[in-house]
């Protein structure tokens, strides 16, 4: 059990140095980006326990999120298959990095007690006309310079779009790409439309929204930057480079889709 202020990854080795030979956290992606993070060091097969709050990485590998003692079983009875992992400047993520808008307000102290009520508080000040450019830019595949979008999403394989009430899912963890999505807003009336294209479940066609995939993508900026990794706030030193990693996780579970 873990207690205030552990360090799960010295946890995760420290049972590894014993002859684990399969590992797991019963946790939500934050954890389990850390602790699969062992496992692929250590190339042993690694078990996804869905107890966090939303537990996207579990709905996405096909693990019952709704049970989570029954998760255990894959320990025993689980079949084995690789899924892949991606790479931000050294540091593995099982889910994905978002920077700008949702990047900064989880830099802030009261997100984690207040997430509702912190994003609406800090959102006016992010988006135009209050906003303040972001730091950091990329080249899209066409040659376009993209100058500090408000959000910006790199995933591990590409996300369906997502829209109210349907979450954003991928149809695959093993297909060897980055999903790159990123929004580019210049007034409130565009974020109105991009938000009511988003909620027919098609994909936005507009000069302030650009999709691709790649398998390395890299973004530059002149001052680190803020990234939230899998929902956990950090700051990296520019430039950011991504990168898939493909089939780099023994993953063992028992399949319900």
């Amino acid at each position: 059990m873990l207690q205030r202020d552990d360090d799960l990854l010295g946890i995760a080795e420290a049972v590894v140095s014993r002859g684990a030979d399969a590992i797991g956290v019963a946790g939500g992606d934050g954890s389990q980006a850390l602790v699969a993070t062992v496992a692929y060091q250590h190339d042993l097969p690694f078990v996804c326990v869905p107890a966090g709050t939303r537990n996207h990485f579990a709905f996405d590998i096909g693990v019952d999120r709704a049970d989570v003692v029954g998760a255990l079983d894959a320990f025993a009875q689980g079949a084995e298959r690789r899924i892949d992992l991606a790479r931000v400047n050294g540091r593995l993520f099982i889910n994905n990095a978002s920077l700008g808008a949702y990047a900064k307000i989880v830099q802030s102290e009261d997100y984690r007690n207040a997430q509702l009520e912190t994003v609406a508080r800090m959102l006016p000040d992010l988006l135009p006309p209050r906003a303040v450019p972001f730091d950091f830019g990329f080249d899209a595949p066409d040659g376009t310079r993209w100058q500090g979008p408000q959000l910006m999403l790199v995933s591990n394989n590409p996300y369906r779009v997502p829209r109210p009430g349907v979450p954003g899912t991928r149809r695959g963890v093993d297909r060897g790409v980055l999903g790159v999505i990123a929004a580019r807003v210049v007034s409130p009336r565009e974020l109105l439309a991009l938000i009511a294209t988003e909620s027919t479940g098609a994909t936005p066609r507009s000069p302030g929204w650009l999709d691709f995939t790649a398998a390395a993508f890299t973004v530059e900026a002149g001052t680190p930057v803020g990234v939230a990794l899998d929902g956990e706030a950090c700051v990296l030193d520019p430039p950011l480079r991504f990168e898939s990693v493909p089939g780099a996780l023994r993953l063992r579970v028992l399949t319900t889709r």
